[in-house]
């Protein structure tokens, strides 16, 4: 079982993704976005260790969960916890959400170097990513902060090989569940 430094879980969430979710906050990130609605999560020793295994026998207790969503901080930063966590999760048929201040460009880049961070892309289902930027905050945007960041569809996007962005409406919740 490996660890896993987290700011906190929300066991049962229906603003971090389509469906009834499981959120897992990543503790640290190296963005320091302006207005970020969590800044307890920034700071890489903050937060607390748990066995993903631990929060593999959590997510179980709950049938009604649609999926679970990766948040932060900034789960990137820890892409080899969250890759295996994500594997686990993906043999229990879990939909994957995943929240990055990171582009997606950004990522693809970064996995050149790093197996788990390409990992981690290979299973999310949704990438919701880019910074905050609170001159472009938005609370019309369902699940996203400022009208910069994306819904990437990670599956559409990996079939068609190329970028494929959602637009967010009332479509996301479908798409993300169909794509198990």
């Amino acid at each position: 079982m490996s660890m896993i430094r987290i700011a906190g879980i929300v066991k049962e969430s229906i603003v971090d993704g389509p469906g009834l979710r499981y959120v897992v906050f990543a503790q640290g990130c190296p963005h320091h976005c302006k207005g970020c609605h969590n800044e307890a999560a920034l700071d890489f020793a903050g937060g607390q260790e748990y066995e993903t295994e631990k929060i593999i026998m959590d997510i179980e207790k709950n049938p009604l969960l649609a999926g679970v969503t990766f948040s932060g901080g900034e789960p990137f930063s820890q892409p080899e916890a969250f890759f295996e966590l994500a594997a686990k999760l993906k043999e229990k048929n879990m939909n994957i959400v995943t929240f990055s201040g990171y582009t997606y460009e950004e990522l693809v880049t970064l996995s050149d170097e790093n197996d788990a961070i390409r990992g981690l892309l290979d299973l999310t289902d949704i990438l919701i990513d880019g910074r905050f930027v609170l001159e472009k905050r938005d609370l019309t945007q369902k699940f996203k902060g400022s009208s910069n960041q994306r819904y990437i569809d990670m599956n559409g996007t990996r079939v068609q090989g190329t970028l494929v962005v959602l637009d967010g409406s009332e479509g996301l919740a479908s798409r993300a569940i169909c794509h198990l």
